[in-house]
């Protein structure tokens, strides 16, 4: 299945461009369908064209009081990103279904297999528009009217891809079917590397945020214009980088600048127009709101107009769920320090400033949980993120053990 997916969307960097509703992430939904085609699950779409396969049938479980056990997570990527971040989840739990059924089980409760779409936002600016146009944390009008670098619509890309832009919108009879839902992730961090053990248990996600500043100028000649002369868009743009770094080491939190659009964008020309993208995040809602009003006056002395363009609040994974992962793997055999002793340790919890799909979900009062997979890199959204391939068997072990546990069933 890895090799599979290795080169969709290989970019000369080495990493991955899988962006929503593109003829990569095309090939990418082809290639999940043929996959649970050939485990004969069956396979539906909700209404924002999410995936999901069902072992098992999932409207008679909620008929019977026992929703379904959903797992997986997403293809699409950051602008070259890396190979794991999402992927390795969507993989993982295909092959956890292989080793259920290998060993014979039949589950009590029915299994899907997910892939969300749009999670990481690269194409259109908002994270997890798969989830949160179906849980209804966003407007479907306001997903299908966002745009891309182009100037292209969610809802136009979504026509091209021969989807029905009428269609979208919450979907809660997609939602009922679920009665809890565990997504397996590569760490984005170094978490597991100082703990010397391959899987974590998540705890939850900090709040986070991304806002667009839009600063305005005067085009003129780069040449003949004298400094004092200029309307240079690039200053307010070159302040909000400074001072978003320095108020977010103040107050414990992290802010990155990553995106820039630069009008009339000609190396001889001053800028009239700049818009930058700040994404915030940090374990303490207040100050990470608190960083953002300073930025927002700030920019105000430069003329520019802020937008918030999508906010989530901190997320705890449900408690009572996390700890049954936690049980579940702590029964079985083989976890250790990782560090020579042979001595069992507890599962280690870790939290994240990483958003995902089971955040929204979590969110949205569905049952949700996390399993970590160590990197050894610490890196994310590059191409140097990383998973080594026997930690890669442990999560799948893992996952396997938890979903076994959670839809139940005997042995054939």
């Amino acid at each position: 299945m890895w090799q599979a997916l290795t080169p969709v969307g290989r970019a000369a960097s080495g990493g991955y461009r899988r962006f929503a509703w593109t003829g990569e992430d095309r090939v990418l939904r082809h290639w999940f369908a043929a996959e649970c085609a050939a485990r004969g699950l069956d396979l539906v779409e909700d209404r924002m064209g999410n995936q999901w396969a069902w072992w098992g049938d999932p409207d008679a479980a909620v008929a019977a009081g026992r929703p379904g056990v959903a797992v997986g997570s997403h293809l699409d990527s950051v602008p070259d990103g890396g190979a794991f971040d999402g992927p390795l989840g969507v993989v993982s739990a295909l092959a956890a279904v292989d080793a259920l059924r290998e060993a014979g089980v039949e589950p009590d409760r029915p299994l899907a297999v997910v892939n969300f779409v749009d999670e990481e936002g690269a194409r259109f600016g908002v994270a997890c528009a798969g989830s949160r146009v179906i849980t209804g944390a966003m407007a479907p009008e306001r997903a299908l009217g966002l745009t891309d670098a182009d100037g292209t619509t969610m809802a136009e890309a979504m026509r091209a891809a021969g989807r029905d832009v009428e269609a979208v919108g919450p979907d809660p009879e997609a939602l009922r079917r679920v009665g809890a839902f565990v997504e397996l992730h590569v760490e984005q961090g170094r978490g597991l590397v100082d703990l010397g053990v391959p899987v974590a248990v998540g705890r939850g996600i900090w709040p986070h945020g991304r806002w667009r500043f839009d600063f305005p100028g005067e085009a003129n000649h780069a040449g003949t214009t004298r400094l004092e002369d200029r309307r240079d868009a690039m200053l307010g743009y070159a302040d909000l980088v400074l001072t978003a770094r320095h108020g977010a080491a103040r107050r414990g939190c992290v802010a990155t600048v990553g995106k820039v659009l630069v009008e009339p964008g000609g190396v001889n020309a001053v800028p009239s127009h700049v818009t930058g993208w700040l994404d915030s995040r940090g374990p303490d809602p207040d100050q990470v709101r608190e960083l953002v009003a300073e930025l927002t006056e700030r920019a105000g002395e430069f003329g520019a107009r802020v937008q918030e363009e999508s906010w989530t609040p901190p997320t705890d994974f449900d408690a009572d769920l996390s700890a049954r992962l936690r049980a579940v793997l702590e029964r079985e055999p083989g976890w250790t320090t990782g560090r020579g002793s042979a001595e069992p340790v507890g599962v280690p919890v870790l939290g994240t400033g990483a958003g995902h799909d089971a955040g929204i979900l979590a969110g949205a009062g569905i049952p949700a949980a996390m399993l970590f997979v160590r990197n050894p890199t610490g890196v994310s959204h590059s191409p140097a993120e990383h998973a080594e391939r026997k930690d890669c068997y442990e999560g799948v072990r893992a996952l396997t053990a938890v979903v076994a546990d959670l839809v139940g069933g005997g042995r054939r």
